[in-house]
């Protein structure tokens, strides 16, 4: 009888060992020579990746967090405003997002950002410089630190995100900087994988919602600077590729929608789906751009900048040498037109909250009639 539990106990010994074995393709060897345990994915999964993204709790942030999450890595978000990361805490399980207060001046937070990480995801960027940061501040010198930081402890990958027409020798001073960033990055970190996103739409952007807002009043090029909006959630989705994939180090790409847009289309596709005419009065750049820096120096909340204005005269430039979506393996792009009626029902009134994106007859129709619960 003695040997009996014994008995029961090595057949459970064996039945946990092939439970726990894993296929050889689920390891993974990084740059560096570390393993990495990679899964299938799933909310609650177990994976070996940890990741660090800083500038997380903007626009382009919650989607790259939520499909590192999900995919069982290890997430270390690095803030600076205790409110502006609430919503990432429920983007993946618990105990998959971390959250560690950091300064952009401050190298001893950065290191501590990126100490245990072999991925790291730089999406800091400023539309327009404050008291606190200039343009340079943010775009060159917060990106070297980082870039050292990463250096320092060897971090496997370092995926740096800038802008489209990104360029040392820009006149407007945003290209200007994020071009100088990027120089800073390969000089410091030759495998930085940079990624060049066109405007972007989605939830909380600064293109279809600034246009359908009434303080989007003053324009300085009549709206005609031209570019192919790119969905967030394809960026993101990208950004989730590339860690995968390690041939993507080193490498530039360009990530772009499918159809090139005027602001003037896109201000009119926007006045359609809210059924409202907004009005947009044009400036001199000669006038508006001193009134745009005074009001970004006097105003806490940004409506408009110097800098918003001078990217009015410029079109997005492709860069030919660039890799893009195809490259990834990724068709069937989000195209804006597509996504206005999600993205702005909420700036409909009442009478027309509930309605289908209307037909061109059906709004031509509509224009011969007086709505009474019309908002004035």
């Amino acid at each position: 009888m003695a040997s009996f539990p014994t008995a029961v106990r090595s057949s459970r010994r064996i039945a946990l060992n092939f439970v726990q074995r894993r296929p050889i393709s689920d390891i993974t060897i990084t740059r560096t020579g570390k393993p990495i345990l990679r899964t299938q994915g799933g909310r609650s999964s177990l994976g070996g990746h940890t990741a660090t993204v800083f500038g997380a709790t903007g626009q382009l942030g919650r989607y790259i967090v939520n499909r590192l999450a999900r995919q069982g890595c290890q997430v270390v978000i690095p803030y600076r405003e205790e409110m502006a990361k609430r919503h990432l805490k429920v983007t993946g399980d618990l105990g998959r997002v971390h959250f560690l207060e950091y300064d952009l001046y401050n190298t001893e937070s950065i290191e501590a950002s990126v100490r245990h990480s072999d991925v790291v995801y730089n999406l800091v960027g400023r539309e327009y410089p404050t008291k606190n940061y200039s343009l340079e501040d943010v775009h060159v010198e917060g990106t070297e630190r980082i870039c050292e930081a990463v250096a320092k402890y060897d971090v496997d990958r370092y995926i740096h995100v800038s802008s489209y027409n990104a360029d040392p020798n820009s006149s407007v001073e945003f290209f200007r900087t994020k071009g100088l960033g990027e120089q800073v990055a390969r000089s410091i970190f030759p495998e930085t994988t940079i990624v060049r996103p066109a405007p972007l739409f989605g939830f909380e952007d600064r293109l279809l919602l600034r246009l359908a807002g009434v303080t989007n009043l003053f324009t300085s090029n009549n709206m005609q600077e031209r570019y192919w909006p790119v969905h967030s959630i394809d960026v993101g989705r990208a950004l989730e590729i590339m860690l995968y994939d390690d041939t993507t180090a080193g490498q530039t790409y360009e990530l772009y929608g499918p159809k090139n847009y005027s602001t003037e289309e896109i201000a009119e596709m926007v006045d359609r789906e809210i059924f409202k005419k907004r009005r947009h009065i044009n400036l001199p750049k000669a006038v508006l751009k001193p009134i745009a820096a005074i009001l970004n120096r006097v105003l806490w909340w940004p409506i408009m900048s110097a800098e918003e204005i001078d990217k009015e005269f410029v079109d997005q430039q492709i860069d030919e040498t660039a890799k893009t979506f195809k490259d990834l393996g990724m068709e069937n792009l989000g195209e804006i037109s597509d996504y206005t009626y999600h993205y702005l029902q909420g700036f409909r009134s009442s009478s027309f909250y509930d309605l289908p994106p209307a037909t061109e007859k059906e709004k031509l129709e509509d224009k011969k009639y007086i709505h009474v619960l019309d908002e004035l």
